[in-house]
């Protein structure tokens, strides 16, 4: 088995089924083999040791309940513009050079937090300034909030494969 297939991720369920977190192939199939999860889905590749064999795992389950603390999406520039889809929102543009515009400008008052920063294009962040968006004629496709962790795990993650769907709750 190469090293490249146990860096693949794999989904990692609470006790109740819930997302927790994601780890790769490797650190996952240790947790099975010292009894501590199970496999719920998995490939049909084959992970050998001398002695042991199992398939790979794309969805695993804990056995033990873990009381997770609220874990909030860090507020980053790079994860703005993932909550946003890579897409301007004022105009919709994607697939183009990206800035991250505060709503409400510093100097009216806006602060950095999830509900005052959006991804803009360049284009828009120049014409809309220091203004806000009702002054600058412009208007948002979509209000901005903070991401749950749930949502990270879908769509900053991503499904890294379509077994993963159910326990994300996007079926």
């Amino acid at each position: 088995m190469s090293a490249v297939s146990l860096n693949r991720q794999v989904l990692v369920l609470n006790q109740n089924y819930l997302p927790m977190t994601v780890c790769n192939a490797k650190k996952a199939v240790t947790m099975i083999y010292r009894g501590r999860a199970e496999v719920i889905e998995q490939d049909n590749i084959l992970i050998r040791s001398v002695s042991w064999s199992i398939p790979m795992p794309l969805v695993v389950r804990i056995g033990v309940y873990v009381r997770v603390p609220v874990k909030r999406v860090e507020l980053t520039r790079k994860n703005v513009i993932k909550r946003d889809g890579h897409q301007c929102q004022y105009c919709g543009v994607k697939n183009t050079s990206m800035t991250v515009d505060h709503v409400v400008p510093k100097a009216k008052g806006g602060g950095d937090s999830w509900e005052n920063l959006v991804c803009a294009c360049v284009r828009c962040n120049n014409t809309k300034g220091g203004n806000t968006p009702e002054q600058a004629s412009m208007k948002l496709l979509r209000k901005p909030k903070r991401p749950s962790r749930l949502a990270f795990i879908q769509h900053f993650v991503g499904v890294k494969d379509e077994k993963w769907r159910p326990y994300l709750f996007m079926n």
